[in-house]
């Protein structure tokens, strides 16, 4: 059975605020972190005990007027809205989710036109587990010599981000890679829930402690665009822009702006991609 990610996200939101966030006095100390339950039912006009059946998934049917109240009781704003209104309407179905087998992914077709037509700039299909589909020989000039390609396991991004040495070396963001692919795959359970490839994957990664540590319901990402920089055994150092054009459900195009790479590594004979 999946997680209720809804139920999930609204304890760690509630132990993430503190009274001061809500213009509540810090009175005693407490013996947990954040909210009292009753406090944030209070804001948001339920009653703690129906506050206490959502955060346990023992109610996954909210109103929509009860997750506005929410929302707003917990300080929700932005992107995190959104989603935090995703986890709620999905959280019926979610929670009596049976594990399902996992599609075998592959590049589409036309995914592997359209590496092909990007051709000198670096560009790979990335699938629902962060698994890189497929690559173009620009990509691989970069990934081959950071061990990214070594086998199936190694393709992975989050896998290895969080399990090979070598990442930590190449990686001179790591931290804020380690935070963007850990919050990817917790978007990923929310679109695919009980995947059973997806869940066996990040099992495995929660017993590494630096996953575990990011491993945050409210933290999601939908990795559109970033840096991924480099400290390159062949390249040297490196900053590469990128951007992550959608392709079909399951699988996008992830697309290296190289204009603003070659300042720093003129070796590197790239061109931008055209992103339209």
């Amino acid at each position: 059975m999946a997680p209720n990610l809804f139920a999930e996200y609204l304890v760690a939101r509630r132990a993430q605020l503190r009274p001061s966030d809500v213009g509540l006095p810090e009175g005693r100390r407490r013996r947990t972190p954040g909210l009292r339950r009753e406090e944030v039912a209070v804001r948001a006009g339920v009653s703690a005990d129906y506050l206490a059946r959502l955060e346990q998934g023992r109610d996954t049917n909210p109103s929509g007027a009860v997750i506005d109240a929410l929302a707003q009781a917990l300080l929700i704003e932005g992107k995190d809205r959104h989603h935090f209104g995703w986890l709620a309407l999905t959280s019926s179905n979610e929670s009596r989710c049976p594990t399902t087998e996992s599609v075998a992914e592959q590049p589409t077709p036309a995914m592997e036109t359209i590496l092909r037509a990007l051709q000198p700039t670096p560009a790979f299909v990335l699938g629902r587990r962060l698994n890189v589909l497929g690559w173009n020989p620009a990509w691989e000039d970069i990934a081959k010599p950071l061990g990214l390609l070594d086998d199936p396991e190694a393709s992975n991004l989050a896998w290895f981000t969080f399990t090979d040495p070598r990442a930590a070396r190449v990686l001179r963001n790591w931290d804020e890679v380690a935070d963007s692919f850990s919050a990817a795959l917790r978007r990923a359970t929310v679109r695919w829930p009980g995947e059973d490839r997806l869940l066996a994957l990040i099992a495995a990664l929660r017993e590494y402690p630096e996953f575990e540590r990011r491993w945050q319901p409210q933290y999601v990402d939908d990795l559109i665009s970033g840096t991924l920089r480099f400290d390159h055994p062949e390249h040297g150092h490196i900053d590469i822009p990128f951007e992550t054009l959608n392709g079909d459900r399951d699988q996008s195009i992830v697309v290296c702006l190289t204009d603003q790479m070659q300042a720093q590594s003129p070796g590197l004979r790239l061109v931008r991609a055209v992103n339209d």
